[in-house]
C-alpha cells in the first residue's frame, strides 16, 4: 500500500515493535509542547509514547500537556509535579514512571524544540545495531552541529564545560553535557535512579559517569543542535555553580567504590 508524501513509510522490526517512551521535562513550555508532541507522534514509531514531566508550570503547560494526552489516546502520558525543582529531579521522576510504563527504551529530550524529533529513529537504529546501552546524539562528534545562532559566549561555555569535565572525569565522551540520548531500560535500571543526586543540567553528567563506571557501551552519532524558538533559557546561575562542582563530588563520592 502507497504513502502519501505526508506520511512515512512505516519502519519495519525491530523500530516498529519497540516499546518508546519519550520523556520531556516541562517549565512554561506552553508553545513549543504541542508542536514537539506533534512531531514525535508522527514519527514511524507506533508504540512511541511521550511523557511529561511538568514542574507545576504557570503559563499552563500542564493543561496543554493534558488536552494532549485525551487527543492521543494513551500515547502522551502526563506527570504533574508540586513545582520546579531542577531538571534532575523532573527527569528522575520522568524517567521511573517510564519504566514503570514498560517502557524498553527511554529517550530523554528537551521541550525547547532544539533536539529535532526526526533523530529519535537512527537513535534506536545505533542503539540496535552496536548493542549500546547508551547512544547520545551529539553535536561534538564528526558531522554535529551547534545552532548557528547560538550567541557564541554559549558556543564557548558549552565547549568549555565538556572539556572541563572530561579532563576532571576521564570519560571518553565527547558530548558530555548532551540531553538527547536513548537509554536501554535495563542500563537505567542497573545504575540506579536512586543514585542521582543532581538537581540541574549536572544530571546529565552524572548519569554519563554512572553509566561509565557501570561498563556500559556508549556511543555517539551526530546531530544538529538548534536554538530555542519560544521561550527562555532555564539556565541559572546557581545550575551553572551546580555543573561546576558536579565533577569533584561524583569523584569524591565514588572513589571508594
Amino acid at each position: 500500500m502507497a504513502t502519501s508524501a505526508s506520511t512515512p513509510a512505516p519502519l519495519p522490526s525491530p523500530w516498529c515493535d519497540a516499546q518508546i517512551v519519550v520523556v520531556v521535562p516541562t517549565y512554561n513550555e506552553a508553545t513549543n509542547l504541542p508542536l514537539l508532541v506533534e512531531e514525535l507522534l508522527a514519527l514511524p514509531l507506533p508504540n512511541l509514547r511521550v511523557l511529561v514531566a511538568d514542574d507545576n508550570s504557570p503559563d499552563g503547560t500542564g493543561e496543554i500537556a493534558e488536552k494532549l494526552a485525551a487527543a492521543h489516546d494513551g500515547r502522551v502520558l502526563v506527570v504533574h509535579r508540586a513545582g520546579k525543582e531542577g531538571l534532575g529531579r523532573a527527569y528522575v521522576d520522568g524517567i521511573g514512571r517510564a519504566l514503570d510504563a514498560g517502557a524498553e527504551f527511554v529517550v530523554q529530550m528537551d521541550a525547547d524544540l532544539s533536539h529535532p524529533p526526526e533523530y529519535v529513529p537512527q537513535l534506536l537504529g545505533t542503539m540496535l545495531a552496536t548493542g549500546a546501552g547508551l547512544v547520545i546524539g551529539s553535536r561534538y562528534v564528526s558531522g554535529g552541529a551547534l545552532a548557528e545562532d547560538w550567541p557564541m559566549y554559549r558556543k564557548a561555555l558549552s565547549g568549555w564545560a565538556n572539556f572541563y569535565v572530561k579532563l576532571l572525569l576521564g570519560l571518553q565522551v565527547r558530548d558530555l553535557t548532551a540531553g538527547f540520548k536513548i537509554w536501554r531500560a535495563e542500563v537505567l535500571r542497573d545504575i540506579g535512579l536512586d543514585q542521582i543526586r543532581s538537581n540541574g543540567y549536572s544530571f546529565q553528567v552524572e548519569m554519563h559517569y554512572l553509566t561509565h563506571r557501570r561498563h556500559h557501551k556508549i556511543v555517539e552519532v551526530p546531530i544538529h543542535f538548534n536554538e530555542r524558538q519560544h521561550g527562555e533559557s532555564k539556565m541559572s546561575f546557581g545550575v551553572k555553580v551546580e555543573s561546576a562542582l558536579m565533577p569533584f563530588r561524583l569523584r569524591r563520592r565514588h572513589r571508594r567504590t
